[in-house]
């Protein structure tokens, strides 16, 4: 009885292959290599699925809302808030790089040097380039975007395609937690690897590099998300327990849209709006990701300081303008931060691109980048669907309240 339930519980089954991927990769580096594939083919099957999955998510979320007026409201405080987490999240990304990254050594990258930094409109192009050569994903939600709105406006007449639309809903979220059963073997493979293939990084710029990160994703989580949090009357660290399970998939497997099917039926049990939860979650997967923000400004300053190049304002301005810009283009798919990055660098042109190798190695060991994302997104949909009183806050203190509380509040509240 005790196996069967431990063999139901995908947290358990998940730890279970990261111990096991992490004594193979230290019995046995070379063996352990072998087994990227394993992560490799589980990110690539997701990876394929994103464009249907977030086209059907955003199109499905949008033709459910009500009245034109409601999906207007609904979209207008979606963009805030998408738009106040992007532009804290570049700003502490770039705050925290210039402050912890200060006294690095410069490196010569390559025979050739970085031409003089374009102006701004040339920057800006050169970005929008790059975003349209590397994502798909952009095309997609617009095309969901029109498409969920042409079959709200067609009121009767769309019902029937309306209600199609969920039931595709429901099939896709199912086959993706199907998908999601070999994510234990994923999270095997991808511990090996990484274990066996880097074992102690040994080169400190790249250490100081992965350290920065990690603090800036804490800063900006425990700092901004936590504020919001208790601006809508809540614990993030509740939430974040809450869905642990989902954040352990991430962390072990690299792809942040593993998390979003287990995210869905959690937020909705804990009181969000099944609409808004669709929707934030779909469009948050593209256009509200504070981890990926924040690693692109780390690594452009980063990178700047190595190749020996003290940013100024202006410089510093015209980074988080452009990154601002590339990180629409930005996926939750793995890799796409560091195709954002290169966007970025592109319009930047303060280093050249072959710098971008440095951080090839360590794009691995970048798991703060994805939770970020994922906890982001989750407190978005909690602070959306209360902001637009959609809320049951009863579910949501039943979800969040450790169990151990909620059968003792008499005693808890006598401790008061």
């Amino acid at each position: 009885m005790i196996l069967a339930k431990l063999y139901r519980n995908d947290t358990v089954l998940i730890l279970i292959a990261i111990a096991l991927g992490l004594s193979l990769g230290i019995a046995r580096p070379e063996l352990a290599i072998q087994m990227k594939p394993l992560s490799d083919a589980f990110l690539g099957v997701i990876g394929h699925a994103v464009p249907l999955v977030m086209f059907v998510l955003v199109s499905s979320a949008v033709a459910g809302f009500g009245e034109r007026g409601q999906k207007t409201h609904c979209a207008g405080r979606v963009l805030v808030y998408f738009l106040l987490m992007a532009v804290l999240s570049l700003v502490t990304g770039a705050v925290v790089a210039m402050l912890l990254t200060l006294g690095l050594d410069a490196v010569s990258f390559a025979a050739s040097t970085p031409q003089p930094m374009r102006d701004l409109p040339t920057a800006v192009l050169t970005s929008l380039a790059q975003i349209i050569g590397h994502t798909v994903i952009l095309p997609v939600l617009l095309a969901a975007l029109l498409f969920g709105l042409g079959l709200g406006w067609a009121g009767d007449a769309g019902e029937g395609l309306r209600h199609r639309l969920e039931l595709l809903v429901g099939w896709l979220l199912k086959a993706l937690r199907m998908v999601l059963r070999f994510a234990p073997l994923a999270a095997f493979g991808a511990m090996a690897y990484t274990v066996g293939r880097y074992g102690p990084a040994s080169a400190w710029p790249l250490l100081k590099f992965i350290g920065t990160v990690y603090f800036a994703c804490l800063l900006f989580i425990v700092v901004a998300l936590g504020s919001v949090a208790r601006l809508a009357g809540f614990g993030l660290f509740r939430l974040i327990a809450y869905i642990k399970a989902e954040l352990l998939l991430v962390a072990f497997t690299g792809a942040s849209v593993a998390a979003v099917p287990g995210l869905i039926e959690r937020l909705e049990r804990a009181g969000c709006d099944r609409r808004v939860v669709r929707l934030v979650l779909s469009t948050g997967y593209t256009f509200n990701l504070a981890g990926s923000n924040i690693y692109v400004t780390c690594a452009a300053v980063f990178l700047a300081q190595l190749a020996g190049v003290a940013m100024d304002g202006t410089q510093v301005l015209i980074l988080l303008l452009i990154a601002l810009l590339t990180s629409l283009g930005s996926t939750s798919a793995a890799g796409s931060a560091f195709l954002t990055l290169t966007a970025t660098v592109a319009g930047l042109n303060l280093v050249p691109l072959e710098a971008l190798g440095l951080l090839l190695g360590v794009e691995r060991l970048m798991k703060c980048r994805s939770l970020t994302n994922v906890i982001g997104n989750a407190l978005a949909c909690v602070v959306i669907s209360a902001w637009s009183g959609a809320l049951d806050r009863n579910a949501l203190r039943e979800a969040l309240v450790p169990r151990r509380q909620a059968a003792f509040p008499d005693t808890v509240a006598g401790k008061r």
